[in-house]
């Protein structure tokens, strides 16, 4: 798997991230497979969190950031639309 596949890619926290060079784990669906990387964000993430691949360091790790998701109701409250 390639950086270049990698980046843009939305995934799901496993294993709390705790923020820093203190990595968590996330799962991304490629190809319609589940691939498991070692992944690290500027602050905590817990467990359940969707987010947005921003960067791959290669060997199996990237770097993450929390990706909104619109809740059940189907509101986006805070969400300025035309943005």
């Amino acid at each position: 798997m390639t950086s270049v596949t990698l980046v843009g890619r939305c995934g799901t926290v496993i294993t709390a991230i705790r923020g820093g060079e203190r990595a968590g784990e996330v799962r991304l669906l490629v190809g319609g497979l589940a691939h498991y990387y070692l992944a690290y964000s500027a602050g905590p993430l817990p467990v359940g969190t969707e987010v947005l691949v921003i960067n791959s360091r290669g060997a199996r790790q990237v770097d993450v950031e929390p990706w909104p998701t619109v809740p059940p109701d189907g509101s986006a409250r805070g969400v300025t639309e035309g943005l």
